[in-house]
């Protein structure tokens, strides 16, 4: 409903007078928009963003559509301050908006501000001053002065930054012929942020399958209105070219494209992919974006001017002018799904927005998620093989590594098949990749005298041991303390001992055995940040480096051309939990980690540490046939009618005491309405039962596919108490995580 907002925001303020009343939908997690006056002279329409006042402050809004839209009287509210000189936020985004507010049970307003996150840009870049060559010439002619000349001769008009550097001279030479009179000033409109690209900027480099993927992926474009194709592509099979003829003709047709990532460590090689394919860069949108560059890239997509936009999942809220193309490339990654205060897939989402704008949607994988595939099945994508790698590159030769018959050495996490493997790589010439998903040095640290264990005092998770930087740290909240020399319980020293592997422990045990060698440890920890890790991945491509040891995001989307041997530390390590998707995530992982073997045709090979053998993912594994475990999967979705033949919900109340956690959530549980074929599970204390302090207790809601989960838990939250204190409630449509 919506909102008066003298009544909630305080005394009307002394204003130009009103003519109508129309809603605003403002950052608050509010269950409507509020209603404004419009000032005289004033224009707005659905979707012009605007300054409103909020109590004392003046926050950033949407007019909205609503049903009350001019029937609260103008006199009795306050005014809309500023309309910002940008486009409006289209009817397609705002029934967006509208569309992830009631699937994701969120507050339209949290919602709208993701779409919103660049207040600077909502008005125009300003001018950039230039210079226009009047004609004439210096008291004093001189090499430098007649290069400037030469090249403004054209009579077009210059930044003096940019005459300088085409006329291959300092500044000062500019400034000497603009004091001499031969310059005027003028405005400039700003610079792009990255040139447009060119869609035949050269032939592409497709051929055989990707060639008929091509035409398959170009049917779907030229056909228009809105289509899903799934390219399923083993790894190196050439599925980013093929999507790139996607998006040339895309933008032959006039609109914009959007690719979204799942890591931005993907992101550097991918721009040079992209701009060897289209002579230009599209432009980036992630996190590690300065604010400044963030602005700008907001501005010129929504006015049209950035014609291509790579990023991560965010991106998919930019409102851009004439969006044309969604790309999701490795679709399957549990990265497009957001966390935090409003928690969508964006995948999934991305659908969304291309049913509700009407324009093809492309997912991308070597590894499709079961959702995904399930959909080819049943014929609601179309799905595009592509089974060989590019250029008849041969894929690795993968073995097991049983770990109860060729058990490392005391002390050691590397099986003496492992190393040997190594050894023999490292002599030829050619790289290899241990891959352990575990940051750090040993996830646990305890006293051997006493049993003392390092636990997170505001976590339940032990503290991580980082030896390269001497700290032991929470990899929930982020908390750290120096590594200690002595047992905090019971004061011995010398009698800490670190449980487990991470890849700094491995990185310690190949050195030993290889001291030569030059080994690269790759984490998302790493010291320098993702600049540091860019220079590493460009290290690591350029041959100088032999052994390199990394963590999941060495999985997927790099090449590095001398890559002949994979070898998996612990290839159980995902198996080990009450995941549902613990066996096809664990599929997907070491599949695309092995894949980054043998990608520019060398003979390669890959090999898996396992304590399981005989389990179904590691025979599908190593015999390649990714078929069989799908159908295995899918058939054991269905028997539990789990996802994407059911349905489920998570619910985690949380609060400062556990008893204050567990009473909300035993009430709600006691609300839920008794509904057909929608069951709740729980409450119980969440795997991490306490997080920063505060205590955990999680319900699952489980339905069919046809149920109404977003009705039952609408009902379940208004009949149940209400939060009170520190007890927050947050909703999660289609859990990705279950801890």
């Amino acid at each position: 409903m919506t909102g008066d907002s003298s009544d909630l925001f305080g005394p009307l303020s002394k204003a130009p007078a009103a003519t109508r009343a129309v809603p605003v939908l403002v950052p608050l997690p509010a269950p409507g928009p509020y209603s404004y006056a419009v000032p005289e002279g004033m224009a707005v329409e659905p979707g012009s963003v605007v300054q409103v006042p909020l109590g004392p402050r003046q926050v950033i809004g949407v007019v909205w559509e609503g049903p009350e839209d001019g029937k609260v009287d103008p006199k009795k509210i306050r005014p809309i301050e500023k309309v910002f000189d940008c486009p409006p936020l289209d009817a397609h985004m705002r029934s967006f908006v509208n569309w992830i507010a009631g699937y994701t049970l969120t507050p339209p307003g949290l919602v709208a501000r993701m779409a919103l996150r660049a207040p600077a840009a909502f008005d125009p870049e300003p001018m950039v001053e230039g210079l226009r060559f009047l004609g004439g010439m210096p008291e004093r002619m001189t090499p430098a002065r007649a290069r400037v000349i030469d090249m403004a001769q054209d009579g077009l008009s210059w930044t003096r930054s940019g005459l300088a550097h085409a006329a291959g001279v300092s500044l000062s030479v500019v400034d000497g012929l603009i004091t001499q009179g031969l310059f005027e000033t003028v405005f400039l409109p700003p610079p792009p942020v990255v040139a447009r690209p060119d869609p035949d900027f050269i032939e592409p480099r497709i051929e055989g399958p990707q060639k008929e993927a091509a035409a398959e992926i170009l049917e779907n474009v030229a056909a228009g209105g809105f289509s899903v194709a799934l390219i399923d592509g083993v790894t190196g099979s050439g599925k980013t070219e093929v999507y790139f003829e996607a998006v040339a003709e895309t933008l032959r047709r006039g609109k914009q494209v959007l690719i979204l990532l799942p890591e931005i460590a993907l992101t550097a090689a991918f721009l040079e992919r992209f701009q060897d394919r289209f002579g230009a860069k599209p432009a980036e949108w992630h996190s590690d974006l300065s604010p400044r560059m963030r602005e700008k890239v907001w501005r010129q997509a929504v006015t049209g001017e950035v014609r291509v936009v790579a990023g991560a999942r965010s991106a998919l809220f930019l409102p851009f002018e004439e969006l044309g193309l969604i790309i999701v490339d490795e679709e399957h990654d549990p990265a497009y799904k957001q966390e935090d205060r409003v928690y969508y897939n964006a995948r999934d989402m991305a659908v969304v927005r291309g049913r509700i704008s009407g324009f093809p949607v492309i997912l991308v994988s070597a590894t499709p998620s079961v959702e995904s595939q399930v959909n080819g099945q049943q014929g609601r994508y179309n799905t595009i093989h592509l089974p060989t790698r590019f250029g008849d590159a041969a894929l690795p030769d993968l073995h097991l590594v049983d770990m109860r018959r060729h058990p490392p050495q005391r002390g050691g996490f590397l099986s003496p098949v492992m190393l040997r493997a190594i050894d023999k790589t490292v002599k030829s010439g050619h790289q290899s990749l241990l891959f352990l998903n575990r940051r750090g040095y040993a996830p646990l640290t305890l006293c051997r005298v006493c049993g003392h264990r390092f636990q997170c005092p505001q976590c339940s998770s032990w503290l991580v041991e980082h030896r390269f930087r001497g700290q032991i740290q929470c990899h929930q909240c982020g908390y750290a303390e120096k590594t200690p020399e002595a047992c905090p319980e019971c004061g011995t020293f010398d009698h800490l001992v670190a449980c487990g592997p991470g890849v700094e422990r491995i990185a310690e045990e190949v050195e030993q055995h290889f001291p030569e060698a030059r080994t690269i440890v790759l984490s998302s920890d790493i010291m320098g940040g993702v600049k540091r890790l860019r220079l590493e991945l460009d290290a690591i491509a350029k041959g100088e480096a032999d052994i390199v040891i990394g963590t999941q995001l060495v999985a997927k989307g790099h090449n590095f051309p001398l890559m002949t041997l994979v070898g998996i530390v612990d290839a159980d390590l995902g198996l080990a939990n009450g995941d549902p998707r613990a066996a096809e995530r664990t599929f997907q992982l070491l599949s695309q980690v092995t894949g980054r073997a043998g990608r520019t045709g060398l003979k390669s090979h890959g090999l898996l540490q396992t304590y399981q053998p005989q389990h179904p993912v590691m025979q599908a594994i190593v015999s390649g046939d990714s078929g069989a475990f799908y159908d295995r999967e899918i058939f054991e979705r269905e028997k539990a009618v789990l996802p994407p033949f059911g349905r489920l919900a998570s619910i985690i109340v949380s609060a400062d005491t556990r008893q204050d956690a567990e009473i909300h959530a035993r009430g709600l549980r006691q609300a839920a309405p008794q509904v057909s074929g929608i069951s709740v599970l729980g409450p119980a204390e969440a795997p991490l039962a306490l997080i920063r302090g505060r205590h955990r207790f999680r319900l699952l809601v489980h339905g069919r596919r046809n149920s109404d989960i977003q009705s039952f838990l609408r009902e379940m939250l208004a009949n149940g108490p209400k939060e009170r204190g520190s007890v927050h409630t947050q909703l999660d449509i289609d859990p990705q995580s279950f801890l």
